[in-house]
Protein backbone atom coordinates (compact mmCIF):
# COMPACT_ATOMS: atom_id res chain seq x y z
CA UNK A 1 0.00 0.00 0.00
CA UNK A 2 1.28 3.46 -0.91
CA UNK A 3 2.04 5.81 1.96
CA UNK A 4 -0.55 8.63 1.78
CA UNK A 5 -0.41 12.25 2.94
CA UNK A 6 -3.74 14.09 2.89
CA UNK A 7 -2.98 17.80 2.55
CA UNK A 8 -5.82 20.32 2.67
CA UNK A 9 -6.67 23.95 3.25
CA UNK A 10 -10.05 24.85 4.71
CA UNK A 11 -11.40 28.21 5.78
CA UNK A 12 -15.12 28.82 6.16
CA UNK A 13 -17.28 26.00 7.50
CA UNK A 14 -14.65 23.30 7.25
CA UNK A 15 -16.12 21.70 4.13
CA UNK A 16 -12.74 20.76 2.68
CA UNK A 17 -11.66 19.51 6.11
CA UNK A 18 -14.77 17.30 6.25
CA UNK A 19 -13.85 15.52 3.01
CA UNK A 20 -10.18 15.22 4.04
CA UNK A 21 -11.21 13.62 7.34
CA UNK A 22 -13.51 11.16 5.56
CA UNK A 23 -10.59 10.19 3.34
CA UNK A 24 -8.34 9.75 6.37
CA UNK A 25 -10.86 7.40 8.00
CA UNK A 26 -11.07 5.21 4.88
CA UNK A 27 -7.36 5.13 3.99
CA UNK A 28 -5.52 5.64 7.27
CA UNK A 29 -3.38 8.28 5.56
CA UNK A 30 -1.67 11.06 7.48
CA UNK A 31 -3.77 14.24 7.70
CA UNK A 32 -2.06 17.62 7.30
CA UNK A 33 -3.84 20.96 7.33
CA UNK A 34 -2.15 23.85 5.51
CA UNK A 35 -2.43 27.16 7.32
CA UNK A 36 -1.21 30.58 6.38
CA UNK A 37 1.17 32.40 8.70
CA UNK A 38 -1.32 35.27 8.82
CA UNK A 39 -4.90 34.02 8.80
CA UNK A 40 -7.84 35.84 7.28
CA UNK A 41 -8.97 37.92 10.25
CA UNK A 42 -12.44 38.67 8.96
CA UNK A 43 -15.11 36.10 9.77
CA UNK A 44 -17.82 37.52 7.51
CA UNK A 45 -18.16 35.18 4.52
CA UNK A 46 -18.80 37.87 1.90
CA UNK A 47 -15.87 40.02 3.05
CA UNK A 48 -13.52 37.04 2.74
CA UNK A 49 -15.01 36.14 -0.66
CA UNK A 50 -14.25 39.68 -1.86
CA UNK A 51 -10.70 39.48 -0.48
CA UNK A 52 -10.24 36.05 -2.05
CA UNK A 53 -11.19 37.45 -5.45
CA UNK A 54 -8.52 40.13 -5.12
CA UNK A 55 -5.94 37.59 -3.93
CA UNK A 56 -6.61 35.21 -6.82
CA UNK A 57 -6.61 37.99 -9.43
CA UNK A 58 -3.23 39.29 -8.31
CA UNK A 59 -1.70 35.79 -8.03
CA UNK A 60 -1.13 36.21 -4.29
CA UNK A 61 0.79 33.44 -2.54
CA UNK A 62 0.63 33.81 1.24
CA UNK A 63 3.44 32.73 3.54
CA UNK A 64 2.50 29.41 5.09
CA UNK A 65 2.70 28.43 8.72
CA UNK A 66 5.41 25.88 9.54
CA UNK A 67 4.63 22.34 8.42
CA UNK A 68 5.54 19.24 10.37
CA UNK A 69 5.65 16.76 7.52
CA UNK A 70 7.89 16.08 4.55
CA UNK A 71 6.27 15.43 1.17
CA UNK A 72 9.32 13.38 0.14
CA UNK A 73 8.37 10.77 2.78
CA UNK A 74 5.12 9.89 0.95
CA UNK A 75 4.25 8.01 -2.24
CA UNK A 76 0.84 9.62 -2.70
CA UNK A 77 -0.43 13.10 -1.88
CA UNK A 78 -4.08 14.03 -1.74
CA UNK A 79 -4.59 17.76 -2.32
CA UNK A 80 -7.81 19.31 -1.02
CA UNK A 81 -8.81 22.91 -1.63
CA UNK A 82 -11.87 25.07 -1.52
CA UNK A 83 -12.60 26.70 -4.87
CA UNK A 84 -11.78 30.39 -4.69
CA UNK A 85 -12.77 32.31 -7.77
CA UNK A 86 -12.69 29.24 -10.01
CA UNK A 87 -9.29 28.00 -8.89
CA UNK A 88 -7.37 26.74 -5.85
CA UNK A 89 -7.05 28.75 -2.65
CA UNK A 90 -3.85 30.85 -2.57
CA UNK A 91 -2.50 28.77 0.34
CA UNK A 92 -2.56 25.63 -1.81
CA UNK A 93 -0.94 27.54 -4.67
CA UNK A 94 1.92 28.51 -2.33
CA UNK A 95 2.22 24.93 -1.10
CA UNK A 96 2.49 23.58 -4.64
CA UNK A 97 5.17 26.12 -5.56
CA UNK A 98 7.18 25.10 -2.48
CA UNK A 99 6.86 21.33 -2.86
CA UNK A 100 7.92 18.95 -5.63
CA UNK A 101 5.18 16.56 -6.72
CA UNK A 102 7.28 14.95 -9.47
CA UNK A 103 6.86 11.16 -9.48
CA UNK A 104 4.16 11.34 -6.79
CA UNK A 105 0.65 10.00 -7.15
CA UNK A 106 -1.48 13.13 -6.71
CA UNK A 107 -5.16 12.78 -5.87
CA UNK A 108 -6.93 16.16 -6.18
CA UNK A 109 -10.24 17.17 -4.67
CA UNK A 110 -12.04 20.46 -4.34
CA UNK A 111 -15.07 21.81 -2.58
CA UNK A 112 -17.20 24.55 -4.11
CA UNK A 113 -20.45 26.45 -3.80
CA UNK A 114 -21.73 25.58 -7.28
CA UNK A 115 -18.92 26.85 -9.50
CA UNK A 116 -16.06 24.33 -9.65
CA UNK A 117 -14.73 25.80 -12.91
CA UNK A 118 -11.08 24.88 -13.56
CA UNK A 119 -9.85 24.24 -10.01
CA UNK A 120 -9.01 20.55 -10.58
CA UNK A 121 -7.26 21.29 -13.88
CA UNK A 122 -5.27 24.05 -12.14
CA UNK A 123 -4.22 21.66 -9.37
CA UNK A 124 -2.97 19.17 -11.95
CA UNK A 125 -1.16 21.85 -13.95
CA UNK A 126 0.67 22.93 -10.77
CA UNK A 127 2.05 19.40 -10.31
CA UNK A 128 4.38 18.81 -13.28
CA UNK A 129 5.74 15.29 -13.50
CA UNK A 130 3.10 13.84 -11.17
CA UNK A 131 0.80 10.93 -11.86
CA UNK A 132 -2.86 11.49 -11.03
CA UNK A 133 -5.44 9.38 -9.27
CA UNK A 134 -9.19 9.86 -9.13
CA UNK A 135 -10.39 13.43 -8.64
CA UNK A 136 -13.50 14.81 -6.97
CA UNK A 137 -15.40 18.09 -6.81
CA UNK A 138 -17.91 18.33 -3.95
CA UNK A 139 -20.59 20.99 -3.94
CA UNK A 140 -21.74 22.62 -0.73
CA UNK A 141 -24.20 25.43 0.01
CA UNK A 142 -23.70 28.32 -2.45
CA UNK A 143 -23.85 30.90 0.34
CA UNK A 144 -20.79 29.55 2.13
CA UNK A 145 -22.72 27.15 4.31
CA UNK A 146 -21.89 23.58 5.29
CA UNK A 147 -24.84 21.81 3.64
CA UNK A 148 -23.41 19.24 1.23
CA UNK A 149 -25.21 19.24 -2.14
CA UNK A 150 -23.19 16.49 -3.85
CA UNK A 151 -24.74 13.13 -2.88
CA UNK A 152 -22.73 11.34 -0.19
CA UNK A 153 -22.83 8.17 -2.34
CA UNK A 154 -20.72 10.01 -4.94
CA UNK A 155 -18.17 10.94 -2.26
CA UNK A 156 -18.14 7.35 -0.96
CA UNK A 157 -17.53 5.99 -4.48
CA UNK A 158 -14.54 8.34 -4.83
CA UNK A 159 -13.21 7.26 -1.42
CA UNK A 160 -13.29 3.64 -2.60
CA UNK A 161 -11.54 4.58 -5.87
CA UNK A 162 -8.78 6.29 -3.88
CA UNK A 163 -8.41 3.30 -1.60
CA UNK A 164 -8.10 1.01 -4.63
CA UNK A 165 -5.46 3.15 -6.36
CA UNK A 166 -3.32 3.14 -3.19
CA UNK A 167 -3.22 -0.66 -3.02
Amino acid sequence: MKKLLIVYYSWSNGNTKKIAEELQKVTGGDLARIDTKTAYKEQDYQVVVDQAEKDVQRGYEPVLAPRFFKVKDYDAITLGTPTWWYTMAPAIKTFLHEEDMKSKLVIPFATHGGWPAHVLADLKKACPGAQFGPELAVQFDSQGGSTQVTPQKQVEAWLEQVKTCLA
